[in-house]
């Protein structure tokens, strides 16, 4: 494994690499300011009224006043990485093609990721997380704990996509399939752990894509 976070890591400071995340990255960004800026008002009304609905604290005063601003912020950078997580599955099959070439010249591409499969586990992912967030969200503000489960929430969007999306490119077989979804929820937590630090989250798809592609050629050679 070590050896593979080290590829991982090497490889998402490529300039190529660099490039696909930033425009990603930033793209997601840029289009949720614009949302969130020209409907800030009906955005801030859903969360005040999401807040209110909160046990146990969603009906003090001083947290209807002072968390609206705040859990805004939470929810609409959460929005952000959801984005980001789809886009990067979309779009990021050529790119990985060119890497496995780079470093493993004799593994051939076997296959390709449905369009329409990507589109529904992406979307999948990003609703499960949401909802569970949503309904979750107290538990975030508990010391360790919270910080664990906001990183198992944040490996569901990348757990299901990159088995899917990077597995069809490379596997055929179902039982090395089903091998290697034993430790996509390792993968994904790692690459997760980018999301804890604004504008490194935009790392955190591509970067657990790139751990798997790793894992699936360099367990083959």
């Amino acid at each position: 494994m070590q050896k593979v976070i080290a590829k991982s890591l090497s490889d998402i400071l490529s300039p190529t690499v660099l490039f696909f995340i930033l425009k990603i990255g930033f793209g997601s960004i840029l289009l949720w300011v614009l949302l969130l800026w020209i409907s800030w008002d009906l955005y801030t009304g859903m969360i005040t009224t999401y807040i209110q609905k909160i046990p146990y604290v969603g009906n003090l005063e001083w947290f209807q006043s002072g968390g609206a601003f705040l859990t805004a912020l939470i929810i609409g950078y959460m929005l952000v990485i959801i984005t980001i997580s789809i886009l990067t599955s979309l779009f990021s099959e050529p790119l990985l093609i060119k890497l496995a070439q780079k470093h493993y010249p004799n593994k051939p591409v076997i296959g390709s990721p449905n369009i329409t499969t990507s589109i529904y586990l992406s979307l999948k992912a990003g609703l499960v997380f949401f909802l569970l967030f949503l309904f979750t969200f107290p538990l975030i503000f508990i010391p360790v704990l919270g910080q664990v489960w906001m990183l198992w929430l944040w490996s569901i969007l990348i757990k299901e996509p990159n088995n899917y999306d990077v597995g069809s490119l490379f596997i055929t077989d179902k039982k090395k399939e089903k091998a290697q979804k034993k430790k996509v929820w390792f993968i994904a937590m790692i690459a997760s752990l980018f999301n804890y630090i604004p504008l490194l989250n935009i790392f955190a798809p591509l970067f657990g894509q790139i751990l798997f592609l790793h894992q699936i050629l360099g367990n083959q050679e």
